[in-house]
């Protein structure tokens, strides 16, 4: 019995675990597995590419095509109306239409606290938050099953 190479072992493993399709089974390890041996090539036809793929899971954990493009839809939605609205938040409290408007006309206290540049400040700092929150979503979509 000769020595097996446990790193050679343990990438052909991720090699075999390695997949592009996004509805494609995962590989879920049992808890009745955590702390077997890994199979050894010997037993397994004397090949570490021969080892046996993962069984499938069951369909219910799948996107549908319908599925799939209603979440990939309302994600691009999401980031879009933060954006807007981001960008209104930054923009929208330094101009003019901010404390000239019909809706504090009534109120001059509410008009002054409106006008103050912390009040600007703090929407303005929402804005880049709403934009940031946008694109973080974007940055960190991934088309995996369900969870």
């Amino acid at each position: 019995m000769r020595w097996q190479n446990p790193v050679r072992i343990a990438d052909a493993l991720w090699e075999h675990s390695v997949i592009a399709d996004p509805n494609a089974p995962q590989d879920e390890t049992p808890s009745t597995s955590i702390g077997t041996k890994l199979p050894s090539p010997e037993r397994s036809g004397g090949s570490t590419t021969a080892l046996q793929s993962p069984p499938e899971s069951s369909a219910d954990n799948r996107y549908t095509v319908f599925d799939l493009w209603l979440h990939r839809i309302t994600v691009l939605m999401f980031v879009f109306v933060c954006a807007v609205v981001g960008v209104l938040l930054v923009i929208l409290p330094w101009r003019a239409e901010w404390t000239d408007n019909r809706l504090l006309l009534n109120s001059p206290a509410l008009r002054t606290f409106v006008s103050s540049g912390f009040a600007r400040g703090v929407c303005s700092g929402l804005g880049v938050l709403d934009i940031w929150i946008g694109f973080w979503e974007a940055i960190h979509y991934h088309e995996g099953n369900r969870s």
